[in-house]
């Protein structure tokens, strides 16, 4: 009896291992799937952690006004921390120091490259301010301070650079098309609905409101090939359907 009950349990134990064959053989593929994947997870970090991937260059792309260099060199005290642990906070609060940016982006490329793109404020013209002539952007943001108007740059007088006038005269500015912009020397706005314009040949553009600003530039940009500068005194597109000239 005790012989067939050891015969016994070692049949119930060889029936075991058979029907649960499946499962161990699945369970042994997860785990050593698991341990790859936490392998190449591992390694991968390390890397990436490591002194092979710390900053050393500092690539600037798309400074006009902006010294490339001076930009590159903000960046020092981030010099030798791996690319992975330069955040977005880290380069914002390097770029902070450089108003003139209005906005960027970065790539990092391995090893140890930073490429900083920066797109800088575009000048509409300029205003009077409390130390003299200041160009400014749409923003009103000071771009420069020159001692005379730079050509191309028209006298804005629409009030402070945060008022409604400014911001409807900066962003009809920005609305016309360059050939126009070329000849413009002065800006204007009382109110937001009364932008005025005045060419370098002494012809004035009464605008109105920023309102429907690219179908205005159109139609201006048609009225002055029809009708040059020099043989109108005054270009009326406040109702861009209906344009006058006088």
């Amino acid at each position: 009896m005790a012989r067939a009950a050891a015969a016994r349990r070692r049949f119930e134990r060889q029936e075991i291992r058979r029907f649960t064959k499946r499962s161990r053989r699945r369970r042994i593929a997860w785990i050593v799937a698991i341990a790859a994947v936490l392998a190449v997870v591992g390694g991968t970090l390390a890397v990436a952690y490591s002194p092979l991937m710390a900053l050393r260059d500092v690539r600037v792309e798309g400074a006009q006004r902006i010294p490339a260099d001076d930009i590159a060199d903000a960046f020092t005290p981030e010099l030798g921390t791996p690319l992975a642990l330069v955040t977005s906070a880290d380069v914002q609060h390097v770029l902070a120091g450089f108003p003139l940016i209005e906005t960027y982006s970065t790539e990092a490329i391995p090893p140890s490259t930073l490429v900083v793109r920066i797109v800088e404020r575009t000048p509409v013209g300029v205003v009077e301010g409390e130390d003299g002539l200041e160009l400014v952007d749409a923003a009103g943001v000071v771009i420069d301070r020159p001692a005379e108007r730079p050509d191309g740059e028209p006298l804005i007088t629409a009030g402070p650079t945060a008022s409604e006038g400014f911001r409807a005269a900066a962003a009809v500015i920005r609305s016309l098309p360059a050939a126009v912009r070329g000849q413009l020397v002065a800006a204007s706005a009382e109110t937001a609905d009364d932008v005025r314009l005045q060419l370098a040949s002494g012809a004035s553009i009464v605008w109105g409101s920023r309102e429907d600003s690219a179908f205005k530039a159109d139609v201006l940009d048609a009225l002055m090939r029809s009708a040059p500068p020099g043989a109108v005194a005054e270009y009326d597109v406040s109702a861009p359907g209906s344009p006058v000239t006088r």
